[in-house]
């Protein structure tokens, strides 16, 4: 089973070799390494250099990241790619691993496992996908994993018209609804070889934070209403849309507070009786929440969160 290595790069040279020297490493023997260099303005190029004939480069003038993994698709030819943003990297039986599993599950389409976390070097962390593995439930709370946790069948990502050219955040996330939607199988593994490593400020997620929410809400939207009209909105998959668009809610309630009321409202509307659930919502912000409302329960919780840590923090 041929599998292609796919790592669009754009200005990494601090981190590039790591990735490529890990997607050389994988213990799977039947791969092609490719990397599609977006325009770069550092040494990247010249890192690339260095591999010599063990990895097929392309250049291309900067178009972004999903016009690089399209090209990358366009490149390859294995019948399941592997992509691997260029800060991140592969533990070296991440493939081998997945590909054992697909042999005996011919049926799955997008295979996809816990990434593990790296916030600093030697810091890992795995970030565990909760049960019930519905990729529904997992797509509407962010649950799904980063992009290198994945095994993707290259026919059904070329069906659904790959990447989306433009999209600046939360690319993976809006390919996965349109795998969805088009009736691909997703598949849980429970191994973790994908080491996704800590974003610096240089990331469009984290200097622009409220592009990232708005695309995370048009996200979950279009999932609601294709559930809806596809009468595939059970009350789990209900619930789960609604406890996201609650957090959204309440992270732009510091940011845009008739945006967060207006969520809330939509939540309120589609599902009376709604209280939020999880660890970010502990007992007494369920009880004020009840009590006051949101605007309340975010009154009070600004108010202890201004008291400082002494006298605690909803």
């Amino acid at each position: 089973m041929r599998v292609s290595i796919l790592i669009p790069c754009h200005n990494a040279e601090r981190t590039l070799a790591r990735s490529v020297e890990s997607a050389l490493a994988q213990s799977h023997a039947d791969k092609e390494v490719i990397v599609v260099d977006d325009g770069s303005t550092d040494g990247s190029v010249h890192v690339l250099s260095t591999f010599g004939d063990r990895i097929r480069l392309e250049q291309q003038d900067n178009a972004g990241g999903g016009a690089a993994r399209n090209r990358l698709l366009e490149l390859s030819s294995g019948s399941w790619l592997q992509y691997l943003d260029s800060d991140d990297y592969l533990l070296p039986d991440k493939i081998s691993a997945q590909v054992a599993y697909l042999e005996k599950n011919p049926q799955v389409d997008v295979l996809y496992g816990p990434v593990i976390l790296e916030a600093r070097p030697g810091e890992r962390e795995v970030l565990e996908i909760p049960k019930p593995r519905d990729p529904w439930v997992l797509l509407a709370r962010w649950w799904l994993p980063q992009t290198g946790a994945i095994l993707w069948r290259k026919s059904a990502v070329e069906s659904v018209g790959g990447w989306k050219v433009g999209q600046p955040v939360c690319q993976e996330h809006e390919l996965y609804l349109r795998l969805l939607q088009a009736g691909m199988t997703f598949q849980y593994i429970a191994e973790a070889g994908a080491i996704y490593c800590q974003k610096t400020d240089s990331s469009v997620s984290t200097q622009a934070p409220g592009t990232t929410r708005r695309h995370r809400m048009a996200i979950t939207a279009d999932l609601e209403r294709f559930l809806g009209t596809s009468d595939q909105l059970t009350p789990q998959r209900l619930a789960a849309v609604q406890q996201s668009r609650f957090e959204i809610a309440r992270v732009e309630w510091h940011h845009d507070r008739a945006q967060a009321l207006a969520l809330v409202a939509e939540v309120e509307a589609k599902a009376p009786g709604f209280v939020p659930s999880g660890a970010a919502f502990p007992g007494l912000y369920r009880w004020l929440y009840r009590l006051l409302g949101f605007r309340g329960a975010e009154t009070v919780a600004d108010w202890r969160r201004a008291l400082g840590p002494a006298r605690g923090a909803s």
